[in-house]
């Protein structure tokens, strides 16, 4: 048995399946900016054989060596979350959330993109690059595990009294609804506003998720994704929601290598 690796090359990471002589998994990430190192990282495992998804994959197909397969990207997701759940659920909604979020319907064999949103990691990065001066992905996962949105978002509490309408005093009336204010009377804690943006991308991708789920008659909601990587609190909101909404949602262990696995699975012929 040889080496092969699947590709999943993303806007701004491309996620790595290796598979060892021995049939043994490992998992890598390189950032895409600088595509040639990335590129050069690729050639440097000496797969004979690599299976390419993702928006990046025609470009990078013609400067590989080996026998290269192209894979078309919803296939790819669809297979690599097939061999990632535990339990083989067959009808599913599969939601990759990277730089943006796309929403899969999977049923068998089949796997259709029904929707998704351009909120996603590559939205995550950019505010917190403009509000607070911080464009590490994890530095802004780690400050918003501290904080609290309460502090910038407008809440229904906020609006009306106990009772005074029929809905839960802590669901979102206007995300950022308080930062303005809260500005006015002096610095807001970074930890706050890390926060409230996680709960701006986890609101709306569980808006769209619910939406395309009761459209599609499905209750298990997948997710994937490199925006979810070491960020417990995005994955925590919107688990929460969902679950407030009905749905039953699965985080995929390994789930932003999904599309990696799934053109390696394809490119193998499994």
């Amino acid at each position: 048995m040889s080496v092969a690796i699947g590709v999943d090359w993303g806007a701004t990471l491309a996620k790595i399946a290796v598979r060892a002589p021995d049939g043994a998994l490992a998992y890598r990430l390189l950032p895409t900016e600088d595509a040639e190192a990335s590129r050069a990282t690729l050639v440097s495992i000496g797969a004979d054989r690599i299976g390419l998804t993702g928006g990046g994959a025609s470009m990078l197909a013609r400067s590989l060596p080996g026998e290269v397969v192209q894979v078309n990207e919803f296939a790819a997701w669809g297979a690599g979350a097939s061999a990632l759940l535990a339990d083989g659920a067959r009808r599913y909604l599969l939601v990759s959330i990277g730089t943006g979020t796309s929403v899969l319907l999977v049923d068998g064999v089949s796997v259709t993109r029904v929707g998704g949103t351009a909120l996603g990691g590559g939205t995550l990065i950019g505010l917190a690059a403009g509000l607070l001066g911080e464009a590490d992905f994890e530095a802004i996962a780690r400050l918003a595990s501290r904080g609290s949105r309460r502090e910038v978002d407008l809440l229904v509490s906020d609006i009306y009294p106990a009772g005074g309408i029929a809905l839960a005093g802590d669901l979102t009336a206007s995300n950022f609804g308080k930062f303005a204010r809260r500005l006015r009377e002096g610095p807001v804690d970074r930890a706050d506003v890390a926060h409230a943006i996680m709960g701006l991308l986890a609101e709306n991708i569980v808006l769209v998720c619910t939406g395309l789920a009761v459209a599609a008659q499905v209750t298990r909601v997948v997710f994937g994704g490199s925006t979810l990587r070491h960020n417990a609190t995005l994955a925590d909101m919107i688990g929460g929601l969902l679950r407030a909404y009905g749905r039953e949602p699965v985080f995929l262990t390994q789930g932003e290598f999904t599309g990696a696995l799934g053109a390696l699975r394809i490119a193998l012929g499994q």
